[in-house]
């Protein structure tokens, strides 16, 4: 039995791939969450997907070793429990052990930050690593982390919250309630933010008046040659690369992944990246230095993590 299952419940969409035995998806189907429904409902609709995938390739249940599940929120993977996920709307529910007797198949359950890390682990950019740290720039600044090459989790499974480590006192506030947090400074939603307070200091910016600001527009400004673009971007790279380096200071991963939409732009969010840990990491150039670099599955990483658990 070559075969497992991955599941990546989301929010807005439930996404299950057939994975074989070497982390290939061969199969895929997705349904929306409805995640306003209570939890028996989408269970039973992931139970559904999983079945319409393995049917897309001959398969069935009976094929498959195991599935894994990577949720949002907080996950207690020992008892196979979302404890909470806000957008969900889940509290305490063992999805793993209702989903197992649907499908007659062990299933297992981690966060979807650490089924990603997985994922480009056993799959993707981080292939023949044993100590990887992956981060997640959008919305928040997500992380996930492989020691030994497996998923560190921590007491009660909620490790790798790195988005929250501190990078200033009494700084700006982070949507957990705190001041100061990573996530304030190095999420795409913060360098929206620091763009648009930055342009309406610069009406020649082009920036300027934006009314949708993303993390496109903000790099390819500065690529044109838009000096205050070019500042933010500058000061942003420097706020990812700081948090970067207290994780490497900490841990001295092998590797650095950096996922979601602000890692499409590549050399342009790395190069000034490593540039900076190189130069601020104990030990400068000489000491613990991992490679960075930009994830490769995109969408695929917590299926595939997830079928790895």
């Amino acid at each position: 039995m070559g075969y497992r299952v991955g599941i990546d419940l989301g929010g807005t969409n439930i996404a299950v791939g057939v994975v074989d035995s070497a982390y290939r998806i061969i199969a895929h189907h997705s349904v929306p969450t409805g995640a306003e429904r209570e939890a028996s409902a989408v269970i039973d609709d992931i139970a559904a997907a999983v079945d319409a995938a393995l049917r897309k390739v001959g398969l069935t249940t009976a094929d498959c070793a195991c599935a894994g599940i990577g949720s949002p929120g907080t996950c207690d993977s020992e008892r196979g429990v979302v404890v909470r996920a806000y957008n969900l709307n889940w509290f305490d529910v063992p999805v793993c052990a209702i989903l197992s007797e649907k499908l007659g198949i062990p299933v297992r359950l981690s966060n979807d930050a650490n089924c990603a890390a997985l994922g480009e682990t056993v799959a993707g950019a981080a292939r023949g690593c044993r100590n990887v740290v992956m981060i997640t720039l959008g919305t928040g600044v997500g992380g996930g982390i492989i020691i030994g090459g497996s998923i560190y989790a921590g007491m009660h499974s909620a490790g790798a919250e790195l988005g929250h480590i501190l990078l200033k006192m009494d700084g700006e506030l982070c949507t957990c309630g705190r001041r100061g947090c990573w996530e304030a400074y190095a999420s795409a939603t913060a360098l929206c933010r620091q763009a648009t307070a930055a342009a309406q200091e610069d009406p020649k910016s082009l920036l300027y008046g934006v009314p949708e600001m993303t993390g496109k527009r903000v790099f390819d400004a500065a690529e044109q040659g838009d000096e205050t673009a070019r500042r933010v971007v500058e000061r942003y790279c420097e706020y990812v690369a700081a948090g970067l380096t207290d994780l490497v200071n900490a841990l001295a991963p092998d590797m650095i992944l950096l996922g979601g939409g602000i890692s499409r732009q590549g050399e342009r969010l790395l190069e000034p990246i490593r540039r900076y840990v190189a130069a601020h990491c104990f030990g400068g150039a000489q000491g613990a230095v991992p490679r960075i670099a930009a994830a490769e599955l995109g969408n695929e990483a917590g299926i595939i993590g997830a079928a790895a658990l």
